[in-house]
């Protein structure tokens, strides 16, 4: 009996302690494999990522066609130089993925934590007090997490898509899958298609999230029907 509590104690503080040793992995290979400055200007980035309003449709654009941005809490201004498209899409998308393996293994754990509990059980409020708000990717399931995820507006990454694959009965690693993909796929769309978004945004905000929003369903459904 006190092997199997062992053995559960164990297993419960690998899947706390997993994803932040591979966002940690992660962090090194950034500093080993690239410059300097850009290594630091990318953390940056990625730290920026966990405040609304900033969200890949924001910070992707920025980091590939290079502009200023101001960090949440350090109040720091940052000059961004110009980042290779397709790594800054998968950065941005390995915050969403870790993220998401994160509450695979420890979602009744992160409701307890301070602010990220509140903000969960804010999602899973409205999740089921407005019916049509998410009602649109129950019967999709899978490919809608994906496209949820992939549409860039803000509090489409990996902690709202987990908790609405809850809502709507998802299996965890399926929700996960469904978010590896959809955050693959959308940054990567986002990075190479950046400077006409950015443009585009900055002109009209609405046009521009209404024309990307068009470009990923034409894509899914390509996928989906082929």
């Amino acid at each position: 009996m006190k092997n199997l509590s062992d053995f559960n104690l164990l297993n419960r503080s690998a899947k706390f302690f997993i994803p932040f040793i591979i966002a940690g992995i992660g962090i090194i290979f950034i500093y080993m494999l690239l410059d300097n400055q850009i290594s630091i200007k990318l953390l940056f980035l990625m730290f920026a990522y966990f405040f609304p309003p900033l969200g890949k449709e924001s910070i992707i654009p920025i980091g590939v066609s290079g502009g200023e941005i101001t960090i949440p809490l350090f109040n720091q201004h940052v000059i961004v130089t110009s980042i290779n498209p397709l790594i800054m899409a998968l950065t941005i998308a390995f915050v969403d993925i870790v993220v998401a393996l994160f509450l695979v293994w420890n979602y009744d754990l992160a409701k307890k934590i301070p602010l990220i509990g509140s903000f969960i059980e804010k999602v899973e409020k409205i999740g089921k007090k407005s019916s049509n708000k998410y009602n649109w990717i129950k019967p999709l399931r899978f490919i809608g997490i994906m496209l949820f995820v992939m549409v860039p507006f803000q509090g489409s990454g990996g902690l709202v898509g987990s908790i609405i694959g809850r809502l709507i009965g998802m299996k965890p690693w399926n929700i996960f899958f469904a978010i590896s993909a959809g955050s693959i796929f959308g940054c990567i769309l986002i990075a190479y298609f950046a400077d006409i978004i950015l443009s585009i945004f900055i002109r009209n905000f609405l046009l521009g999230l209404l024309i990307i929003i068009i470009i990923i369903t034409a894509l899914i459904m390509y996928f989906v029907y082929n």
